[in-house]
């Protein structure tokens, strides 16, 4: 019965170790894959971070280069905006300028036509009263 007894024993105990070796190995695995995964995660995370880098670097020199072409246009379109500010203060200066002469000869062709008025008018008071003063003095005779 001793024999019987250890060679039970015996089995159980390889039972018990070939067990516990099994549970190990899968302890062993879990943890390798999941050593794995950090490893793939980590990889994937350094891989996004510089997709993300290039991205924004993409995005900041399309903006940079974007407002260097409004800046232009604003640029373009103020001066042609003062050109054609420039050139119609010239034209309103020109017409001011025409305005101003027309006024002066009109002014001075009144001016004449009022004098040969008064001179005209002038010759006929003058007219009349001296012939009013030689109705007085044949009145006076």
């Amino acid at each position: 019965m001793k024999t019987k007894f250890s060679l039970t024993m015996t089995i159980a105990a390889a039972l018990l170790a070939l067990t516990a070796f099994s549970y190990g190995q899968a302890g062993t695995d879990v943890k390798k894959a999941a050593e794995d995964t950090g490893k793939a995660t980590d990889t994937a995370a350094k891989k996004t971070g510089h997709a993300t880098k290039k991205a924004a670097v993409k995005t900041g020199e399309a903006t940079e280069k974007a407002a260097d072409k409004t800046e232009d246009a604003t640029e373009s379109a103020a001066k042609k905006t003062g050109h054609a500010t420039k050139k119609a203060a010239v034209k309103t200066g020109e017409a001011t300028e025409k305005a101003a002469d027309k006024t002066a000869d009109a002014t001075k062709t009144a001016a004449k036509d009022t004098g040969k008025g008064v001179k005209k008018g002038t010759k006929a008071v003058g007219k009349g009263v001296k012939k009013g003063a030689e109705k007085t003095e044949d009145v006076a005779k």
